[in-house]
Parts: C-alpha cells; sequence; structure tokens
C-alpha cells in the first residue's frame, strides 16, 4: 500500500504570484455568498476589485463599504455593469447571483470577453448550461464552476484511490449527505422559492456530493435517471428554523425540494444510489460507498455537507488471500493553510492570467447539471428517464 499512499503527499511548496499584471474584478449578486468571494479576493496581491451590481438598490453599495473598500463602481444589474466594460475593462467577474440569475450573467459576462467563475449550481436547466457553455466556446473565456470541495485535500485523495486501479472495475455507488434540519433561510426565501432557486437541496448541496464521486470516476456521461423528491419539512409551518426564527409563512413560499433521490446509469455500467437532504429524521443517509472488483471504499459521511469527509476512508479488500482493511488517515488541514474558498479563487486567477484550462471546467459540470436536472424532470413525471443533453 505504500505506493498507493505516497500518492496523497501534497506538494507544499508556495508559488509566487506576480503582481505585475493585477486582474480587474467584478462581483455581480451582492448576498452572503459574495461575502466569502470579497474576503478571498482581498487575500490576493494581484487583485483588484473594481465594479459591483446588484438587483437591490443600494446593495452593491452597502456590500463594498462593509467590507472597507473604496472607489468601486456600483450598478443595479449585471447588463448595467457588463454594458460600461469599455470603461471598466474586467478581467474576471465572480458571478453570485440565485440560481435562476446564473445563466444570463454568465452569458452576458462571457460575450463581453470576461472571465468568469461561477457560483454553483452551474444552472437550473441542462438547457441553460449548454447556452453558457456555447458562450464559453465562442469566447475563449475561462469559465470555472464554484466546486471548492474538489481543492480539498482528501477530496483530491478520494479521486487519487479510486484512479490508482486498486478498486478494479468500479460498477456501484452509493452517495449524498444532508443536514437533519438545515433548509437554508437566515437570509431569506431566495433558496426556496422557484423564481430564484428553481431548485432546492439538490441544487445546494447534492451537487457537491456528486462531484465528489463523478470526478473520481472520471465523470463518465449520465444515461438514464430515476428520480424521486418532496418537500415535506419546507411546507410544513410548524417546522423548527421556521419557529424558532418567527417566520411560517416561510412554508408558503417553499417551492422546491427538501429531499431528493434517484437511480442514476451511467457509460461504463457504473450505478448510483444518490440521497440528498435540507431535512431528515435521521443524522445521516449514510457514508458514501465506491464498490468495485478488487476492492470497496468507504467514505465517511459528516453531520452537514462541509466539503470534506467526516473521518478516516476504509478500503476493503484481499491480501494474499486473506479479506483485510486499510485505513486511509484523513489529511489534516495545516494551521495558516488557504482554506478551500481561498483556493478556488486562487485557482481561478492562475487560470485566467496562464490561459490553462479552468480549474472546475463546464464539460464535466455539464453532467452534474444534467443529473440534477433530470432527477427533478424524473420525479415531475413519476418514471424513469433518458438523460438528454444537447450538442455544445
Amino acid at each position: 500500500m505504500a505506493g498507493i499512499l505516497d500518492v496523497f503527499k501534497e506538494n507544499q511548496e508556495v508559488k509566487e504570484i506576480d503582481v505585475s499584471k493585477k486582474l480587474r474584478v467584478g462581483i455581480v449578486g451582492c448576498g452572503w455568498i459574495a461575502d466569502a468571494h470579497i474576503a478571498a479576493y482581498l487575500k490576493q496581491p494581484d487583485v483588484e476589485i473594481v465594479a459591483g451590481a446588484d438587483l437591490v438598490p443600494g446593495k452593491a453599495d452597502a456590500f463594498f463599504k462593509k467590507h472597507g473598500i473604496e472607489g468601486v463602481k456600483c450598478y443595479n444589474s449585471c447588463d448595467e455593469m457588463i454594458a460600461d466594460n469599455e470603461a471598466l475593462k474586467l478581467d474576471a467577474v465572480s458571478v453570485c447571483t440565485y440560481n435562476r440569475q446564473h445563466a444570463p450573467c454568465a452569458i452576458a459576462a462571457l460575450e463581453a470577453g470576461i472571465h468568469v467563475l461561477l457560483e454553483k449550481p452551474f444552472t437550473v436547466t441542462t438547457e441553460e448550461a449548454v447556452e453558457v457553455m456555447r458562450a464559453e466556446k465562442k469566447s475563449g473565456k475561462i469559465l470555472s464552476i464554484g466546486f471548492q470541495p474538489r481543492l480539498d485535500d482528501n477530496m483530491k485523495m478520494v479521486r487519487d484511490v479510486v484512479q490508482s486501479g486498486v478498486l478494479g472495475k468500479i460498477y456501484y455507488i452509493q452517495t449524498g449527505g444532508g443536514r437533519r434540519r438545515g433548509i437554508p433561510t437566515p437570509f431569506g426565501t431566495t433558496f426556496i422559492e422557484d423564481k430564484t432557486a428553481g431548485l432546492g437541496a439538490l441544487a445546494d448541496i447534492g451537487c457537491y456530493s456528486l462531484d465528489m464521486v463523478l470526478n473520481a470516476i472520471g465523470y463518465p456521461k449520465p444515461l438514464t435517471v430515476s428520480g424521486y423528491k418532496s418537500a415535506f419539512f419546507g411546507q410544513d409551518p410548524c417546522y423548527c428554523n421556521y419557529v424558532a426564527t418567527g417566520h411560517p409563512e416561510y412554508a408558503k413560499k417553499f417551492e422546491v425540494d427538501d429531499f431528493a433521490a434517484a437511480f442514476i446509469r451511467l457509460e461504463g455500467d457504473i450505478v448510483i444510489d444518490f440521497r440528498i437532504a435540507w431535512a431528515m429524521n435521521i443524522d445521516t443517509p449514510g457514508d458514501t460507498i465506491i464498490l468495485g472488483t478488487k476492492g470497496g471504499l468507504r467514505i465517511p459521511s459528516t453531520e452537514c455537507w462541509n466539503g470534506s469527509i467526516g473521518g478516516d476512508l476504509v478500503l476493503y479488500h484481499e491480501v494474499a488471500g486473506k479479506q483485510v482493511e486499510t485505513k486511509i488517515p484523513k489529511i489534516n488541514e495545516k494551521a495558516g493553510a488557504p482554506s478551500n474558498f481561498d483556493k478556488k479563487i486562487r485557482t481561478f486567477l492562475d487560470a485566467c492570467k496562464g490561459g490553462t484550462e479552468a480549474p472546475v471546467p463546464s464539460s464535466q459540470i455539464l453532467y452534474n447539471q444534467a443529473i440534477l436536472a433530470s432527477i427533478a424532470k424524473s420525479a415531475e413525471l413519476g418514471r424513469e428517464i433518458e438523460v438528454e443533453i444537447p450538442e455544445i
């Protein structure tokens, strides 16, 4: 096992950042996730934040004042900001809007020749994702999707184990995750209304758990999906967090999924048994399990999806005719190390400056998005469906 474990040793060399060329960056959507983006950008010595936009009048201006940044030009829409790009000369934007604005904002920026870091989920529908990718292809600019858990050392370790071949041919995966009580309403209703979110737990945290396993196995094409979704907790005015915050009326506004499950068939004769929840009457829907012909891998769940793993990996295999279990220790983050979010911003900037591939390429996340959208569609139809992906 020594050879396999050696691949998990990370190169700790710190890359020197070229500050002779600063990237001019804009923020589209100034809600809570934008706080994380701007905090990470402010740590980078080669970034100048020059513009921001939000549909709520005055919100962008207040956002930048809160973060102590002066001289930023603020706009009341993405289109308004992009229209002024001759003066702004933006190199890149972070799109931090609610889900249903992801596609139009990303397309507008790409068509203006601006690199885009697009928050997850990619979009709401597969067709929207395809339209964004068409704009990306035409522009020749970087489009990276905000899946920062992929940059976690433990997520890389999961992929390395699978890619090493120690599991043999992969044929079955069980994955998912969730929260016992965790419908995201502290910032209002944008996560739970159809007009803003489109998808619920599926898009918010389901996209991450799918990416963990799909990235590990090389993102094979999805073929069919049989999906289920429900909203028993979100539509209950007695839901504990509604009661605690004094917002029972949110139950009437809840129009997305708070739980979803699916059976997904992939190319290569692989199946995924998937479930995800914002609320459920259990602590976890189970560990992630990857079964192969030579070995199996158990990835411990977390109480709430946090972008990493819940403990040491366990590899089940045979040695000299004996059934054995090999523990692969969880990698603990070193004190002072960049967070996964910081890595997301840094790798995006490096790709913009170096003209390299996007850290989280749309070509992969298109399959992720197609699965999410197909789960929702299958659930509504009450039957298995083929996953349809238009040509780019």
